[in-house]
């Protein structure tokens, strides 16, 4: 018999093996939704994990055995995207009565996927997001994303591009759901 995953807050001496399952996962899921030149440099640019998250214990992994298998979260804070290294300091905090909350760096490593581990990431957020007394989320969405992120009541806003070295485009969507 499998052990069941399990989901907990994630600490700062998991940021390394959350950082490998993301550069894993960005590679390996983006295949078929992004070039290799587009997976490779919103990789290498943009996917990370953003420590302000696993500090206000809003970052989360799921493990079995050990082993990370998924990681992702969501944030009372203003940055709607990006690891620490696209940062200059802590964000300002949002205010739940009048501003989204944020979905954050969802991850799962390809071994791992469509497992419903995304889906169990995003109830745990959108219950402790609600309980904080956020009304909304908001999200930036990857194009493999999207499909959870529709799956779980998320519509798309709009879609938007960022430009990343080489030269090369990235689309993305912002996504919005009501939880309150």
């Amino acid at each position: 018999m499998t052990t069941p995953p399990i989901l907990r807050p994630a600490r700062m001496e998991d940021v390394p093996r959350m950082e490998a399952l993301i550069a894993e996962s960005g590679i390996a899921l983006s295949a078929g939704f992004y070039t290799p030149e587009q997976a490779q440099a919103v990789t290498r640019h943009v996917f990370g994990v953003d420590t302000q998250l696993v500090e206000d214990g809003t970052y989360f992994i799921i493990e079995r055995a050990g082993q990370a298998l998924a990681c992702g979260g969501w944030s009372k804070r203003a940055t709607l995207f990006g690891a620490d290294r696209t940062k200059a300091g802590p964000d300002r905090l949002l205010d739940p009565a009048t501003e989204p909350g944020r979905i954050r760096a969802f991850f799962v490593a390809p071994s791992a996927a469509r497992q419903g581990l995304g889906r169990m990431l995003m109830e745990h957020c959108q219950r402790e997001a609600a309980a904080q007394g956020y009304l909304t989320l908001e999200l930036a969405a990857t194009m493999p994303g999207v499909p959870l992120y529709l799956a779980s009541g998320f519509e798309v806003v709009e879609p938007f591009e960022i430009a990343l070295p080489g030269p090369v485009s990235v689309p993305l969507a912002r996504m919005r759901k009501r939880i309150g």
